[in-house]
């Protein structure tokens, strides 16, 4: 019996993955259990078709994240902090006050996870952060951190 694997077997295969099996284990396990599916034509033609549906929508989702980096590496946002008498700001500069200050700046909505810094920014100036947009793609945004 032919089964197209829709979840990882250990022993087996991984999903996607059209295995020969015993006509037993094939029905009163993996099919039964919902990690197969009988390999008929039709079946595999609605993975195939499945598998290059997510292979486009993948694919135009990194050319969107690639448009979104060159964009943040040419962009620099401006935040205003209180100085104290020594001229050092009071706390520090957070990765939520920049995602906030990147949205109401210039309209890009990006989750504070994304930023990529580990130290916290205590000083006025210009600072280069890494952002991490997903699928291995990165930029660059310029922070110029003011005294208030």
């Amino acid at each position: 019996m032919k089964v197209l694997l829709v979840k990882d077997v250990k022993g087996l295969g991984n999903a996607g993955e059209i295995k020969d099996v015993k006509d037993g284990y094939g029905q009163n396990f993996l099919i039964a259990k919902g990690f197969a599916k009988h390999a008929t034509n039709e079946v595999i033609k609605k993975h195939q078709a499945s598998e290059r549906r997510k292979a486009e929508a993948q694919s135009s989702e990194i050319e969107a994240m690639k448009a979104l980096s060159q964009k943040l590496d040419k962009l620099q946002i401006i935040i205003s902090k209180k100085l104290g008498n020594t001229g050092h700001l009071f706390g520090a500069v957070t990765k939520e006050e920049i995602a906030h200050a990147l949205k109401e700046q210039h309209g890009i909505d990006i989750d504070k996870k994304h930023i990529n810094h580990k130290e916290a920014l205590k000083t006025t100036g210009t600072h280069d952060l890494d952002l991490k947009l997903g699928h291995g793609i990165h930029a660059t945004l310029h922070v110029e951190i003011k005294g208030a």
